[in-house]
């Protein structure tokens, strides 16, 4: 087939181009007004339900939109009258108790003596609806970015406080920048509603966990966390098996580790307490973190602070207890174990 030539055939052979560009306005969901120079409404196409009750020919756009959208109007095509300047406006109609947005084009029309307008209104309730959403994605995303860019320059600073050489700052702030991405992975999939404590302490263990000691020891409610306490507990469950893989259980050769939730209280609020339990191989060692460590610091001070909850870590003969108790607007429980 020659696609260079013209088609064979004559256009709009079955109905004439108005009736074709009445089925094309239907289909496109949009309407035609059209005013003369006293801005009476002579001629309508294709309008809502809503609008062609009220429509009579030399209505006013007080008359459809009512009185308050009918003066702004007025006044703005009065103003396209004048200028010749083409301009858009949009209103927002309760329709059976739903607002719904209409986008109006006005054009003036005519020659001089004679102008009138051409209004073309299309409902865009959805798009702007979708607009809104977008920019509240969009503030909610800057307004974390700036969190996590906080949460990463105090890493940085407490790390470096706490390390004497080069090499050992990168080792440890890699580890926590991984961290930080493995927890915010979770938020990320769940489209920022946050993770769920099981999953997250998973994704925590799994670097340092020994193939050969089974399945991570996780039990009790599977509660799901809000973002900033996900990212906090990322970050406190990251310390502990760091701490058990260099110097602790798992350092000794044993994985005798447990996490365990469960529900307790903060005064007469709802909460959940979170309990990390580390048998030491030497049951008569006491295990020190360093009075001025960035881990000890995370565990006892930031994130508890972080949550509004409260935190306890004991070193005592042969165990390492961790207790971090959350209050409960920063996680739900969906289903009990």
């Amino acid at each position: 087939m020659n696609t260079t030539e013209p088609l064979s055939g004559t256009p709009f052979t079955f109905e004439g181009k108005a009736a074709m560009m009445e089925r094309a306005l239907g289909s496109a969901g949009i309407s035609i007004l059209c005013q003369d120079a006293r801005l009476s409404i002579f001629y309508a196409e294709n309008l809502p339900p809503y609008f062609a009750a009220r429509f009579m020919p030399g209505s006013t756009d007080a008359g459809l939109f009512g009185d308050i959208h009918g003066q702004y109007l007025t006044a703005l095509k009065h103003k396209v009258l004048e200028t010749g300047i083409p301009n858009n406006a949009e209103v927002e109609i309760d329709v059976d108790g739903e607002m719904r947005t209409y986008e109006l084009k006005i054009q003036r029309t005519g020659e001089r003596g004679t102008h009138g307008l051409l209004s073309v209104m299309t409902e865009v309730t959805e798009s702007r609806h979708r607009e809104k959403v977008l920019k509240s994605l969009l503030r909610e995303l800057s307004h974390r970015s700036k969190n996590l860019l906080a949460i990463i320059q105090g890493i940085a600073t407490q790390t470096a406080r706490n390390t004497l050489s080069l090499d050992s700052f990168l080792l440890k702030f890699r580890g926590r920048l991984q961290s930080l991405s493995n927890s915010q992975d979770l938020i990320t999939d769940s489209s920022w509603r946050g993770a769920y404590l099981f999953e997250l302490a998973e994704k925590q263990f799994a670097p340092y966990w020994p193939e050969t000691s089974g399945s991570m020891p996780i039990y009790g409610i599977n509660a799901h966390l809000t973002p900033n306490a996900a990212v906090h507990l990322g970050l406190a469950l990251h310390e502990l098996i760091v701490n058990s893989a260099s110097y602790g259980a798992i350092a000794g050769g044993a994985a005798s580790i447990t996490l365990n939730c469960r529900e307790a209280a903060i005064g007469d609020r709802r909460a959940i307490e979170i309990a990390w339990a580390e048998v030491l191989q030497d049951q008569s060692e006491v295990h020190e973190f360093s009075d001025n460590s960035f881990g000890r610091t995370v565990l006892e001070r930031v994130v508890p602070s972080s949550v509004n909850g409260k935190a306890e870590l004991n070193l005592v003969p042969g165990r390492i207890e961790y207790r971090l108790t959350i209050p409960e607007t920063e996680f739900e429980i969906f289903k009990r174990i």
